[in-house]
């Protein structure tokens, strides 16, 4: 679990959708429910590394998905009350790649579509990404790619990409701390295990930034589109 967190660190300063992998290998070594508590804190710490770090925030990206994030988030607690662990993960994974598909069929299939620099997404795509990411961050941590698809989409530099992304989750993370206690998925257990992993989580954050220093916004654009497709996939097979 200490590599997956520092995953987590060096998604919160580079490729942001890749932190649905740490998801996974919490939730291999833990109840999933309860896994989700404990990596939403390790996620909470990566937020506030890459808020200090990135300061440029596309606040028109963010300001269209409040409305829909809300009910997403609440529909997300209802239906953790109600399936199983594995009707959650492969609910969550279809969701993901159904995005990734009509990604890579804009970019590629359709290159005409969504080609100019910070296109400003319809009210619509952006409504959908809201609830899509209220909900599959509640049920897993796994918003990530969701909210990587949809900032890709807007055609933002990388810089900007991840700072936009940082504060978006920092804010909803921390909204999404009283709804995981009222659960109960808080546990000793868990908590202890975060405080062992919050070295790991600094130094994932250290490397990341180091690394996207050297990337071009292509070979961003294609990795963050790559490890949004192995996180659904992940989903669906465990």
């Amino acid at each position: 679990m200490a590599a997956a967190s520092v995953v987590i660190g060096f998604s919160k300063t580079s490729f942001g959708g890749i932190a649905a992998i740490s998801v996974a290998v919490f939730a291999l070594a833990m109840p999933a429910k309860e896994s989700t508590a404990t990596v939403l804190l390790l996620l909470i710490v990566g937020d506030l590394i890459a808020i200090a770090r990135y300061r440029t925030v596309s606040w028109r990206l963010l300001w269209k998905l409040v409305p829909s994030v809300i009910p997403g988030l609440l529909l997300g607690a209802l239906f953790m009350n109600f399936v199983d662990d594995l009707t959650m993960r492969r609910t969550i994974g279809a969701l993901l790649l159904v995005m990734v598909t009509i990604q890579v069929w804009q970019r590629f299939a359709r290159p005409s579509v969504d080609v100019s620099p910070n296109t400003d997404p319809h009210w619509v795509r952006a409504s959908l990404t809201g609830t899509a990411a209220g909900f599959t961050t509640m049920t897993a941590n796994a918003a990530g790619p969701v909210m990587a698809l949809y900032f890709l989409a807007a055609r933002i530099d990388k810089a900007r990409f991840i700072g936009t992304n940082a504060t978006f989750f920092a804010l909803i993370n921390l909204s999404k701390v009283p709804l995981a206690a009222s659960l109960g998925l808080f546990t000793v257990e868990g908590l202890a295990l975060d405080l062992v992993m919050i070295p790991a989580v600094l130094l994932g954050a250290a490397l990341g930034a180091l690394v996207i220093k050297h990337v071009t916004q292509r070979q961003f654009e294609v990795v963050t589109m790559v490890a949004s497709a192995v996180s659904a996939a992940s989903l669906l097979l465990r």
